[in-house]
């Protein structure tokens, strides 16, 4: 299909992911393309919010992208959520390598970016291709706990792990992400894999069962770059930055702040919607 407004071909089709396939988008340039970049989106948000941001590195950028659900979510969902049994220790070691695989096949030559929202970037430091990535982009991704978020956040998350949404996990089988006010209905599985590492002062470090030694670290040909807003509350600055840690000292660390990009507000999700356009020449310049 070609979008004559923008010049964007897409292509929609399956990835295969260990026992599933992943429901994929690709957005595609006219011209061979010299950068094929995946996005990782972060946890509930669906392939098409980041519709816009794809369309606009494809027709200003002459990029191809690709994006995707995890497992078990959005348009990759196969059944009734109470069925599902999905993890995202399956999300970051099953789906986000398989899907760059699909575009290392599918375009060889072009240098491979992976663009991580959140936990898309959080588990940047665990991929197994790490060494074929050329660039890897970090956006409000980090090591985050209870105890980093800042009132009153701090006493909503709180409640998110400890209050409401646990007892309705229990009592329908999967988290009503709607019902609460979260965005997505997601597998009881994620949910409960996601309240223990936001509850646990090192994240999934300890579960996953990696300890990072230096041969962990971004590997020197892998450029990394991380992002955060001083407006976002869910993964403030110091937990980007216990992140940064990880990927190495040649990980690049950025601070935006919206008023000075003339956003009233970009927060932990806004970097990638439309209104906020301003922001994305900043993330891949």
């Amino acid at each position: 299909m070609l979008d004559t407004e923008q010049a964007v071909l897409t292509e929609d089709f399956l990835i295969p992911s260990g026992e599933t396939e992943l429901s994929a988008r690709l957005y595609l340039p006219i011209d061979t393309p010299r950068t094929a970049v995946v996005i990782h989106g972060a946890t509930g948000v669906p392939r098409d919010y980041y519709q816009h941001f794809a369309r606009w590195l494809v027709a200003e950028q002459g990029m191809a992208c690709l994006t995707y659900d995890y497992s078990d979510f959005g348009h990759s969902r196969n059944g009734p959520l109470k069925a599902a049994r999905a993890t995202m220790a399956d999300w970051a070691l099953t789906d986000m390598p398989a899907a760059r695989a699909e575009m290392r096949k599918r375009f060889p030559d072009a240098q491979q970016w992976s663009i991580g929202h959140s936990i898309g970037g959080m588990l940047g430091p665990i991929q197994s291709d790490l060494d074929q990535i050329d660039r890897m982009i970090c956006v409000c991704s980090g090591l985050v706990t209870v105890s980093d978020h800042p009132w009153p956040y701090r006493g909503l998350a709180l409640l998110f792990w400890y209050g409401h949404a646990p007892l309705a996990v229990k009592a329908l089988g999967y988290l009503p992400g709607k019902a609460l006010g979260f965005g997505s209905d997601l597998p009881a599985s994620v949910y409960w894999q996601w309240r223990g590492w936001s509850t646990a002062p090192r994240n999934y470090l300890p579960e996953i069962g990696v300890t990072l030694p230096d041969a962990r670290e971004a590997p020197p040909d892998t450029s990394v770059d991380l992002f955060t807003f001083d407006d976002d509350d869910v993964v403030p600055p110091k937990a980007v930055w216990r992140l940064a840690g990880l990927f190495g000292p040649k990980a690049r660390r950025h601070v935006l702040s919206p008023a000075k990009l003339g956003l009233p507000k970009v927060g932990h999700i806004g970097a990638f919607a439309r209104r906020n356009a301003a922001v994305w020449p900043r993330l891949i310049a």
